[in-house]
C-alpha cells in the first residue's frame, strides 16, 4: 500500500462537474492498494497516517498533527501509484489491486480514518477525477507498506 501524503491549505476533488470532497486544511492523501494487502496493512497504514506531525507549531517546527489543527483529509483512489516503467514506456500496472478488492480496500480506509478524524471527504473510486490543492510548504510524504509494515 502506498500513500503520497501532500500537506494543502485547501484542496478538492471534481467528478462530472460535481465536488465530490473538499478540505480546507490538512491532507490530500493519494492511495494506492496493491493486490498484497490487507486491512491489518491498512490499519498500520492509517494510523501512521493520522498520527504524522508535519505542521508547523508556534515557533515554525513541524511538530503538530492533523488533529492539533484541526485539519481535515481528501482521500483519493490513485491505483497508477503502482505503475511499473522499467520496460518500455507504456507503464504496467499488474501490481495494483484488482478493483474489486481495491474499491473494498479503499472504503474500508475511508471508514478507519472517520474513526480518528472529524472530516473525511473522498473521490469516486474508478472516476475520471479533477484534483485541485495548494501543497502548503510544498510538504509532500510518501509512505509505503514496505518500508513501515
Amino acid at each position: 500500500m502506498k500513500f503520497v501524503i501532500q500537506r494543502v491549505q485547501h484542496a478538492s476533488c471534481v467528478v462530472d462537474d460535481k465536488v465530490t470532497g473538499e478540505i480546507e486544511k490538512g491532507f490530500l492523501v493519494l492511495i494506492g492498494v496493491a493486490e498484497t494487502d490487507t486491512r491489518e496493512i491498512a490499519d498500520k497504514m492509517v494510523k501512521k497516517l493520522v498520527g504524522l506531525r508535519i505542521f508547523e507549531d508556534e515557533e515554525g517546527k513541524t511538530n503538530m498533527s492533523l488533529s492539533q489543527v484541526q485539519g481535515a483529509l481528501l482521500l483519493i483512489s490513485q491505483f497508477t501509484l503502482y505503475a511499473d516503467c522499467k520496460k518500455g514506456n507504456r507503464p504496467s500496472f499488474i501490481k495494483a489491486g484488482k478493483p474489486d478488492m481495491a474499491s473494498e480496500m479503499y472504503e474500508y480506509i475511508i471508514a478507519k480514518c472517520k474513526e480518528s478524524v472529524e472530516k473525511v471527504e473522498r473521490g469516486i473510486f474508478g472516476a475520471d477525477m479533477k484534483i485541485s490543492l495548494l501543497n502548503d510548504g510544498p510538504f509532500t510524504i510518501v509512505l509505503d507498506s514496505d518500508e513501515i509494515c
